[in-house]
């Protein structure tokens, strides 16, 4: 009514209106945030699903791929290794079985990849020389020259600054050490580089979706797809503190495994 308008005489009290329903206030609520693609979190929504999706989708290569990447870093007796996004532990797992003195510590930002992880460490009896801690790739909890190797397979790509990983990688492991990271990136010549794209591109996120039910795996397929080629890599690696000395195509370049040392000048 108008400030103008004359009072009306008082109503008789009435009981108030009951409070509406807890969940009244909730359902007009936006939907929770999906996390951000690439994130632990993300990792986390596809965790039980990880394993049994890139079996299929490496065509079973991957673990030959983690194998020769052990075979890469020349490890001594009785070495310290980190392995950066151990994700659900199978390359941490390889290099404890495949280089028996070693100590491992694997670390990833997923905390539910690395339940997954402590699962297959236990039933591989290998808590005693396995750690699982959650980290950051960009902010390793290392002292400088701590490690004697490093690795960093199918996660370099998922790293928001890249450069400063590798320069947290060559800063922790000391000088000699190896760092040896593994990545999937696209073929781009090549007839079998063909088969290689059309696989990357169109059966990585469908068989992905089909079997995990999840649209992480359309992102893995931009992912791969925007990973630099080899040799511009390589000169990210150079300028972040890193010698290179090997650079190791795999599955037609679908894969490729690059090998370095940290930089006697970095």
């Amino acid at each position: 009514m108008s400030a103008l308008d004359p009072q009306p005489t008082a109503e008789p009290q009435t009981s108030p209106e009951p409070a509406a329903e807890p969940h009244a206030a909730t359902d007009d609520a936006p939907p929770a945030p999906l996390p951000q693609l690439g994130s632990g979190a993300m990792f986390d929504r596809i965790a039980r699903r990880y394993d049994r999706v890139n079996r299929v989708i490496s065509l079973g290569m991957d673990r030959g791929w983690r194998r020769r990447t052990v075979r890469s870093l020349q490890l001594g007796e009785r070495p310290r290794v980190l392995d950066v996004a151990t994700g659900t532990g199978d390359l941490a797992i390889d290099l404890a079985q495949m280089v028996p003195g070693a100590t491992v510590i694997g670390l990833d930002p997923s905390e539910q990849m690395l339940a997954i992880a402590a699962e297959k460490v236990a039933r591989k009896q290998l808590a005693e020389r396995v750690t699982l801690v959650t980290g950051d790739a960009q902010a390793l909890p290392f002292a400088s020259c701590e490690l004697d190797a490093a690795t960093i397979a199918f996660g370099i790509r998922n790293v928001p600054d890249r450069p400063r990983a590798l320069r947290e990688l060559a800063r922790v492991v000391r000088p000699g050490g190896r760092i040896a990271v593994l990545e999937l990136g696209e073929p781009r010549r090549g007839v079998l580089g063909w088969f290689a794209r059309f696989h990357t591109r169109h059966v990585v996120p469908r068989l992905g979706a089909l079997l995990s039910g999840a649209r992480e795996y359309a992102y893995l397929q931009r992912s791969i797809a925007a990973f630099p080629p080899a040799p511009e890599f390589v000169e990210t690696m150079q300028a972040s503190g890193l010698h290179v000395v090997e650079v190791v195509p795999l599955a037609f370049g679908a894969c490729t495994l690059f090998v370095a040392t940290p930089a006697e000048d970095a």
